[in-house]
């Protein structure tokens, strides 16, 4: 895996050892920045960030920070050795240990919001995750945010925020939540 594009593009990531992790593929991340266009200074959210590939192209790509979720712990030395070998540190760069919703709340609590959010659960959870993060996020979204779903094409994850695009990729699906 590597970074596609910016200032840190070309520049290789590691994917975390075993299979609970699947890293987004070069090509759809590719693909999703392209239709993103310009996340130039944003606050970005990167929830299941496994190794942190969404997260980081998007600091490539000129985001003001990024907050990175994980919980499992080979994600997580992943994600440290990756944010490590690119340079990447606090304040541009902080990595939170702990379960999706309960770093929602705590960020609620915090009262911070995000201009991008990425959402890469397990495809397998993924269907499960929908009417608890359709509660918990909207707080969190700065105006005019955008959220990004990968999910499974066969066991999407459903958000009740609208839906601005989607692509499929195999059997990746990519929406692209807009919030108003």
């Amino acid at each position: 895996m590597r970074v596609i594009a910016g200032e840190l593009g070309g520049r290789h990531i590691q994917a975390p050892n075993g299979r609970v992790t699947r890293p987004t593929s070069d090509r759809v991340r590719e693909a999703l920045f392209a239709m993103l266009e310009d996340v130039a200074g944003v606050r970005v959210l990167d929830l299941f960030a496994g190794s942190g590939a969404l997260g980081i192209e998007a600091l490539s790509r000129g985001a003001g920070d990024a907050v990175f979720v994980e919980r499992d712990a080979l994600a997580l030395r992943a994600l440290r050795a990756n944010l490590a070998a690119l340079e990447l540190a606090a304040p541009a760069a902080r990595v939170r240990r702990a379960d999706a919703l309960a770093a929602l709340r705590s960020a609620r609590r915090r009262k911070e919001t995000y201009d991008l959010v990425f959402i890469d659960p397990p495809y397998v959870q993924a269907r499960d995750w929908g009417t608890e993060l359709s509660v918990v996020l909207p707080p969190l979204l700065a105006p005019a945010a955008r959220v990004i779903v990968e999910s499974d094409r066969r066991a999407p994850l459903q958000l009740d925020i609208p839906v601005e695009r989607e692509r499929r990729y195999g059997d990746t699906t990519i929406r692209i939540h807009s919030h108003p």
